[in-house]
């Protein structure tokens, strides 16, 4: 196999790894408006329980999406110039909801005040709903193929990058992420959040197999490759084992289902793009992986490095996962310890 063929491939599987691990990260922050429930004090309790779900891994989870840029940068620097020129509103909006993020679960416990934590919350649920739906928007257009001219450059604008086709994978990812984040929270928290993402996580389940099937049919059909017919099945059969095992509370088999639709989506993409790394309209003006990459000694660097280091990171990740397995409760969480804005330390004044 050429090395063009098994950056390609290293480069989904990346994919794959930020948007299943990412993805229920998006979800709980979805969901955060949609779970808590009583007066000022129990929604923030029941937030508190749904974010420190996420608390430890968050942060590990986003470094797959890290590595896929910069693995894509590195192997195709072509295809990596053209995305992120083509697609540069929209990816420099995921950028800053991710950015607004970051700082939302940071500085959330900062301050001990109902009125800062409540724009933090809104930030979270911003920050994640964003990514979710512009995801989709973007691989849509990938596996759709975009206007590029002679020199690879992306001439279409940003309108066109919101045609019907990409809108459906925007909503589909953003249905994906909700139920997979819902199907975390049942497998990871107790008492109230757990059961209330349960009942949602059967319900959306359901709207999910319709949307995500019509999109994957559409994609199958207009746009892909015989053999990805295979993904399509599986993901398929993988929704509908979610749908069923969240009827019965199966947590485990939920989250597995979940994860394995994601798995077969990311391969008909993928799948769905090849040889292409970019399709372009005009099939001569396609970037591909033979045209987009870079030399074969850097290839080669790349692969001696990736096998040295990627089971190091993998069996670092899934040493984070077993440590912090256990289910989080609301009595597991302490009172709150941040400063108040009434007393916030005054600036000292210098004698004259």
């Amino acid at each position: 196999m050429e090395l063009t063929t098994v950056w390609f491939i290293l480069i989904a599987v990346l994919w794959t790894g930020y948007l299943v691990l990412e993805g229920f990260d998006f979800g709980v922050g979805m969901l955060l408006g949609l779970l808590s429930r009583g007066d000022r004090a129990a929604k923030d309790r029941d937030r508190r329980v749904m974010i420190n779900t996420i608390g430890p891994v968050w942060d590990g989870n986003e470094v797959w999406l890290l590595t896929a840029g910069g693995a894509t940068f590195a192997a195709f620097p072509e295809w990596y110039a053209t995305m992120f020129s083509g697609f540069y509103l929209p990816l420099l909006l995921i950028l800053l909801a991710l950015i607004v993020r970051v700082v939302a679960f940071e500085w959330r416990g900062k301050i001990d005040d109902p009125r800062w934590r409540s724009l933090a919350d809104r930030c979270l649920m911003v920050g994640s709903w964003v990514p979710a739906v512009l995801w989709g928007v973007a691989f849509a257009n990938l596996v759709r193929g975009v206007e590029l001219d002679a020199s690879h450059q992306y001439v279409g604008g940003f309108w066109a990058l919101l045609n019907p086709f990409a809108l459906l994978g925007g909503a589909t990812t953003a249905l994906i992420f909700l139920t997979h984040g819902a199907v975390f929270l049942a497998l990871k928290s107790d008492g109230d959040v757990r059961a209330r993402a349960g009942v949602l996580a059967a319900r959306s389940s359901v709207v999910t197999l319709v949307v995500a099937g019509v999109w994957a049919v559409w994609a199958q059909v207009a746009y892909s490759v015989p053999w990805t017919w295979a993904a399509v099945v599986v993901a398929a059969g993988a929704l509908v084992v979610l749908v069923v095992a969240t009827q019965r509370r199966q947590e485990g088999l939920a989250f597995t289902a979940s994860a394995v639709a994601i798995v077969a989506a990311v391969v008909l993409i993928f799948g769905s793009m090849y040889p292409d790394v970019m399709p372009a309209f005009d099939p001569a003006n396609s970037l591909t992986i033979t045209n987009a990459s870079s030399t074969n000694y850097t290839l080669t660097v790349m692969t001696w490095v990736a096998a040295f280091l990627t089971p190091l990171v993998l069996l670092y990740q899934g040493w984070t996962y077993w440590v912090f397995r256990k289910r989080i409760s609301a009595d597991r969480i302490p009172d709150h310890t941040g400063l108040t804005f009434d007393k916030l330390p005054a600036l000292s004044t210098p004698e004259k």
